[in-house]
């Protein structure tokens, strides 16, 4: 099935801040009722959002595989475990940053889906019941070459488009593993260094946060062209006009896998 509904805008309701999307907003969920069998205490476990740091959860060690294209949504919020079975570590809320939340899968056990969490640290990875869940493939995919500067999009094995992008630098490097869009944004100010801002699931490795934000590294343009190609930004990837738009249309959750 293919992705179609869950791209969405947040229109004016929120600003990033900075080169490093740093956007508040959803960042707590709301109270919830989890299954009966949950046996904990919903205000106990965090939420795993951008914005929160969890622990006890498996970390991705492949790190550079070829996720399947398989993502998921909850339509509510659901537990997040360590193992099938175990005891809940975390909620999935169904919403992040204004848009619905769609996590790839990493792997699967009858009943069960581990998938990419958007918290740090990064490549954490949680158990979700598939009880519940919309499931949906994605065939595309985007591939970020740090060495080269280079933006690839994917569709299937058919190329889309490659271009020059900036990337991190030195001292703010932007993070190798695989990891997913996580929201599309739409800055307040329609006057912002890029029309849309694409939050990825990973983190800045150096910074803890930034103009009051997580850290979190997106996809977004820049409007001097002079920058692509080079390693100058705090961890975000600045990519030009015609990979905006492409990235745009791309469904949420899709793959993005960022290579030294």
């Amino acid at each position: 099935m293919p992705l179609d509904a869950p791209r969405r805008f947040i229109g004016s309701a929120l600003v990033a801040v900075g080169l490093v999307a740093s956007t508040h907003t959803a960042a707590v969920a709301s109270p919830i009722t989890l299954a009966a069998d949950a046996s904990v205490t919903v205000a106990a476990l965090p939420s795993s959002t951008t914005f929160t740091q969890l622990s006890g959860l498996p970390q991705d060690t492949d790190t550079y595989g070829k996720l399947s294209g398989v993502v998921v949504h909850p339509g509510r919020t659901v537990a997040v475990y360590a193992q099938p079975g175990g005891k809940p570590a975390a909620t999935l809320p169904a919403t992040q940053l204004g848009s619905q939340t769609w996590v790839p899968v990493v792997e699967a056990r009858k009943g069960w889906y581990r998938v990419l969490l958007p918290s740090k640290p990064n490549n954490v990875t949680g158990w979700v019941k598939a009880k519940g869940l919309k499931k949906a493939r994605s065939r595309h995919r985007a591939i970020v070459s740090l060495g080269t500067k280079k933006l690839t999009v994917m569709n299937a094995s058919k190329k889309v488009g490659i271009w020059s992008v900036a990337v991190g630098g030195p001292e703010t490097p932007t993070p190798v593993g695989r990891t997913f869009l996580l929201a599309l944004m739409s800055p307040k100010d329609k006057a912002a260094y890029s029309p849309l801002i694409m939050p990825l699931g990973t983190h800045s490795t150096t910074l803890d946060t930034f103009g009051g934000g997580p850290g979190t590294v997106a996809f977004h343009g820049w409007p001097d062209p002079k920058v692509f190609g080079k390693a100058i930004t705090h961890g975000c990837i600045r990519v030009p006009a015609p990979a905006l738009k492409v990235l745009a249309k791309l469904p949420l959750g899709t793959p993005v896998l960022i290579t030294p």
